[in-house]
């Protein structure tokens, strides 16, 4: 019998649906041929349904999230569709507290063929995992910060319970990659404790959890350094595991890295849940024209898939993950049918079809 897992899908707002559809089409054939079976069940959330309804994340969308097996989220939020106080619709936030999803995962590969605005050294390659807190952090009191006419306050939150989870995944994902042979066993702890003693605490439990692993190297750097460092020398990295806000911005400056955020792919990982959407947000200003990029989303879908196949240990899976992944580098390497963001003119649905036609080659 073939094995069936529920995938809760949000669509998302504008270029959401457009990019959505390809990759689940991807899915379904992958699946299909590769002998076990996806049941995506559409349930509605963001801006534009908060506009008609008053709700951005409704009851039984939370629930259908919670029963299933991963959560595959495309683009959310509207500039002009806003909460009373100002801040933008973001359900993804909501679902990142509500499922504890506490490790947001961002790789950050540049290979060759891949636009990049760097000068990459000969025989250097770029390849680690930045590892971002993402449910607590400076985001801990998102739409509920104190503002009177004079100040406003945000409170920032790092709790022992939450770092602690953070850290052994960083140094496990770090030890699966270095026994695949794609890193060296380094994990980075990013800060800003030499300021803050909230940061001084982060790295203390940080320290804790590598003496855990000698088999693994930890370092630390600060996070004004790390920016820096991204630009100069992005090939001496491994994984990297931060705050909420930090990892925020430098997954960013990681996507340009990369090309754009046209490209980059994400999760948001819990103990019991996993959320898989792409890094960009969902540009209004181009949707509905079948432009949009949609290889951040099915990079999003391969990981969703190697993240299924090691939980349910499925080595059918874990394969097609990397072999969609291999097919969306190869779509760039080649380099002729990508997006307007990525200096070509494809459509949406033929960017989408060159994945499926690597992946027939492959």
């Amino acid at each position: 019998m073939k094995q069936k897992l529920q995938i809760a899908v949000f669509e998302g707002d504008g270029i959401g649906p457009e990019i959505m559809r390809p990759t689940i089409e991807i899915l379904e054939r992958m699946a299909h041929e590769g002998g076990y079976q996806l049941a995506f069940n559409s349930v509605p959330a963001g801006a534009a349904h908060y506009a008609q309804t008053g709700e951005s994340l409704p009851e039984h969308s939370m629930q259908a999230a919670r029963n299933s097996d991963a959560i595959l989220l495309s683009a959310m939020g509207l500039p002009s569709v806003r909460y009373e106080d100002g801040t933008e619709i973001s359900p993804q936030i909501d679902l990142r507290k509500a499922l504890t999803l506490f490790a947001g995962v961002r790789p950050v590969r540049i290979f060759p063929g891949q636009q990049t605005p760097l000068n990459m050294p000969a025989g250097k390659e770029v390849d680690f995992v930045l590892i971002r807190e993402s449910t607590e952090g400076l985001f801990h009191t998102q739409g509920r910060g104190e503002v009177t006419q004079n100040e406003a306050r945000e409170t920032l939150l790092i709790t022992r319970d939450i770092s602690e989870k953070l850290f052994r995944f960083a140094f496990g994902l770090a030890k699966d990659r270095k026994d695949q042979g794609r890193g060296e066993g380094r994990v980075t702890c990013v800060d800003k404790a030499n300021v803050f003693r909230a940061f001084a605490f982060f790295r203390e439990i940080f320290d804790a959890e590598a003496a855990k692993h000698p088999d693994l190297v930890a370092d630390h750097a600060y996070v004004d350094a790390m920016a820096l460092w991204f630009v100069l020398k992005p090939w001496d990295f491994d994984v990297l595991v931060t705050e909420n806000m930090f990892g925020d911005i430098l997954s960013d400056l990681g996507a340009g890295l990369m090309g754009g955020l046209g490209v980059a792919p994400s999760a948001d990982i819990g103990l019991d849940h996993a959320v898989f959407q792409p890094c960009h947000g969902s540009a209004p200003d181009i949707a509905g024209q079948g432009i949009a990029n949609p290889l951040a989303m099915i990079l999003s879908g391969a990981m969703m898939l190697d993240w299924l196949g090691v939980r349910h240990d499925n080595a059918a899976m874990v394969a097609d993950g990397a072999r969609l992944r291999t097919a969306v580098e190869a779509v760039i390497t080649d380099g002729t049918v990508l997006t307007s963001d990525l200096g070509r003119r494809a459509s949406t649905q033929q960017a989408a079809e060159a994945v499926m036609a690597m992946l027939s080659t492959a």
